[in-house]
């Protein structure tokens, strides 16, 4: 495993009540090497907070978080080298420089040898779709086309794992199709990634397994088959009366067994 989670728990302190929060209540699970997992929840459940636990922006209040065999707590440096993230929804570009002088620039921080940049910036442009692109300002460019560049930023520094935290917010169709083949491809070039997504159909075409949170706690965690294995015959008979009545799709999708969870 390339992530292991044991007992995770983070409290917040909240000046208006004067007491504290418990966004997560002690959750585990682990994350397989080159398997793009899913991390599923409503919102204010504990996902992103896991999220930056795991890339070291925050610590944990107590457990245990080993990445790539390096305690969280003690290895942040090692941990930093081996990862990188994309937040949906968040500016993390500079949108008055081009494609290819925002890269320069995040490579200049990661200190990468200008001889090895200008080898490894056309090469991430063009796998992100962006290499006709290169010297246009960002800001003229589309959400999916920024979305886009942002992965090409997270794998400046060749990370073993990505996480994307609802990368496909905001996104049309088209965008959100580009940003899907891109995942696929980046799985199986090996990476390992953790995504957080609203989107129960994004979730269902590209994680080999999900883990289900709400209110800080893991609901539960497995492949599609195992997961819908948990529906008992009744939940599963109501839930297609209910589309029935509803005139939708006769198929029990992670959409229904997810909302059925987490009500």
């Amino acid at each position: 495993m390339v992530i292991n989670i044991k007992n995770l728990k983070r409290s917040f302190f909240v000046r208006e009540t004067r007491e504290n929060f418990e966004a997560l209540k002690g959750i585990s699970f682990s994350i397989k090497r080159g398997e793009i997992f899913g991390l599923l929840g409503p919102n204010g459940a504990g996902k992103s907070t896991t999220i930056k636990i795991l890339s070291t922006m925050l610590l944990p209040t107590s457990g245990e978080v080993e990445i790539s065999g390096f305690d969280i707590y003690k290895d942040e440096q090692q941990i930093r080298e081996r990862i990188n993230f994309i937040f949906g929804g968040e500016r993390s570009l500079y949108f008055r420089l081009s494609a290819e002088d925002n890269l320069f620039y995040f490579a200049d921080l990661y200190k990468i040898p200008r001889k090895k940049q200008l080898i490894l910036i056309p090469d991430l442009l063009k796998q992100v779709g962006l290499n006709s692109f290169a010297k246009r300002r960002v800001e003229t460019f589309s959400k999916g086309m920024k979305q886009r560049l942002q992965i090409a930023r997270a794998l400046l520094n060749d990370p073993e794992i990505i996480f994307l935290d609802e990368p496909s917010i905001g996104l049309d169709p088209v965008g959100a199709l580009e940003l899907r083949n891109i995942i696929k491809e980046l799985a199986k070039n090996g990476k390992t990634i953790l995504l957080t997504t609203h989107y129960m159909a994004e979730a269902e075409e590209l994680c080999d397994r999900i883990a289900i949170i709400n209110q800080g706690e893991i609901v539960t965690c497995g492949t599609l088959p195992e997961i819908a294995s948990l529906i008992s015959d009744e939940d599963r008979t109501k839930i297609l009366q209910d589309k029935v009545k509803e005139q939708k799709e006769i198929d029990v999708t992670l959409e229904d067994i997810y909302l059925h969870l987490v009500r």
